[in-house]
C-alpha cells in the first residue's frame, strides 16, 4: 500500500509538472499546427527516464518507494504518450497525414534516443 501512494504522490508531481511545460511551449508556437508540446515532453521524459534507469542499473541508485515514486509516478504522470496517440489521430482524421507522419516519426525515433542517450550519460558520469 505504500507504493500505491509513492506513486500517486510522484504522478501528482509529474503531472503538474506536464502541465506547466506544455502551457508554456504551447505558447511559444503559436499558431504552428505541429504537436511540439508532446514531442518535448515525451523526448524529456525518455531522456530522464533512460538517466535514471542507467544509474539504476549500473549503480544500483534506486530500490523499492524511490523507483516507484519516479519510475511511476513522477515520469508516468509527466510523460504524455496518450496524448500523444491522441492528438495523431485528430491529424489524421482532418486529413493532416504529413504533420501525423512527422509527429509518430520523430516521437518513436528521437524518444528512443532519448532513452539511449541518457542511459550512456548516466554511466559517464
Amino acid at each position: 500500500m505504500e507504493k500505491l501512494w509513492w506513486a500517486g504522490a510522484g504522478g501528482f508531481i509529474g503531472s503538474m509538472l506536464r502541465y506547466a511545460l506544455g502551457g508554456w511551449i504551447a505558447r511559444l508556437r503559436s499558431g504552428w499546427n505541429f504537436p511540439i508540446e508532446t514531442l518535448v515532453i515525451n523526448v524529456a521524459g525518455c531522456l530522464v527516464i533512460g538517466a535514471l534507469a542507467g544509474l539504476a542499473e549500473s549503480r544500483g541508485v534506486f530500490t523499492g518507494a524511490t523507483r516507484v515514486f519516479l519510475f511511476i509516478g513522477v515520469l508516468g504522470g509527466f510523460t504524455t504518450f496518450s496524448a500523444f496517440g491522441y492528438e495523431t489521430f485528430q491529424l489524421l482524421r482532418d486529413g493532416q497525414w504529413l504533420p501525423a507522419s512527422c509527429s509518430v516519426a520523430l516521437q518513436v525515433v528521437l524518444g528512443i534516443g532519448a532513452v539511449w542517450a541518457g542511459h550512456v550519460l548516466s554511466r559517464l558520469l
